[in-house]
């Protein structure tokens, strides 16, 4: 099957392999492209396993609190510009505000919901801010987390907004603990909080990778299990929030941070602004030319 240009492009940014190799890969998975990050990382020559979502689109996050309830948003606008506008930052702090009150199930369920409680929907302030600023604003995505009076929250924004971070704690009121978490997530990017949100079928499928890897490298097959077994704890240190080293203190291990203050991780949301939206690929030398030739 034929394979775009665009396919190959994306591959070799999720693995930093070279465009050949990613293009065999995506020949030899027909297309496919977990099937093909996997098949470079058996080879060896994908060099970076994390998924992460590429920054594309404008915009900022916001964390409210209110009480033992709280909330991060993320609000995208077009251009970086906006994005430093205070009244696009007021209207994201606001959204953020709505969400923590009105508590909706859904964005869809927010923006029809009166705004803060009273007036107009949410979806129409946002409309009316469309129009003043001049461009197009999405309310994308929110987490809400609820915790008991024993329990803490940690809002940390990072870059200004860039990323924002809300963790969540029980068993401590220690507010800094938990701030301290999220500044961690927002460094670390975990995927999940613990082993056990990890499935069954992502487990397997890693394990499966780490063995044709293995295999590949000429390990001794009665040996390879072991092997993988070993690796698949450095997967859990590389994803999960609480086996991560912290990092105020790379000796010490979030989970025993976590102990020393009798605490748990009930949960946290890291939303980076843009994260897996694609750009429009602007070509200003094309522009300028197609003007040119007009004249």
């Amino acid at each position: 099957m034929a394979i775009s240009a665009q396919a190959v492009k994306e591959l070799r940014e999720r693995t930093g392999a070279g465009m050949m190799d990613c293009k065999r890969a995506l020949e030899e998975t027909a297309g496919d492209m977990e099937k093909a990050i996997d098949l470079l990382r058996e080879r060896g020559v994908a060099k970076a396993a994390k998924k992460s979502g590429r920054i594309a689109a404008e915009g900022l996050t916001a964390t409210a609190v209110a009480g033992n309830v709280a909330a991060v948003v993320e609000v995208n606008c077009e251009t970086d510009f906006v994005g430093k506008n205070p009244e696009f930052q007021a209207l994201v702090k606001d959204i953020a505000e709505h969400v923590v009150s009105q508590r909706p199930a859904s964005v869809e369920e927010a923006l029809e919901q009166p705004f803060k409680g009273a007036g107009e929907t949410l979806g129409h302030v946002i409309n009316e801010k469309i129009a003043t600023i001049g461009e197009n604003i999405s309310f994308r995505r929110f987490a809400l987390s609820e915790k008991t009076d024993n329990g803490a929250f940690g809002a940390y924004l990072h870059m200004g907004g860039r990323i924002g971070v809300l963790v969540t704690l029980e068993g401590t009121q220690d507010e800094t603990l938990a701030r301290d978490l999220g500044m961690h997530a927002a460094a670390s990017n975990p995927r999940f909080a613990n082993r056990e949100e990890v499935s069954a079928d992502e487990i397997e499928r890693e394990r499966e990778v780490l063995k044709n890897q293995a295999l590949a490298e000429g390990k001794p097959a009665n040996i390879v299990e072991k092997m993988v077994e070993g690796r698949l704890s450095k997967f859990f240190e590389e994803y999960v929030l609480v086996e991560q080293p912290f990092v105020k203190d790379t000796d010490k291990k979030v989970a025993v941070l976590l102990k020393e203050a009798g605490a748990t991780l009930k949960g946290f949301a890291r939303f980076q602004v843009g994260e897996g939206i694609e750009k429009k690929q602007e070509d200003f030398a094309a522009e300028v030319m197609a003007q040119v030739n007009k004249q």
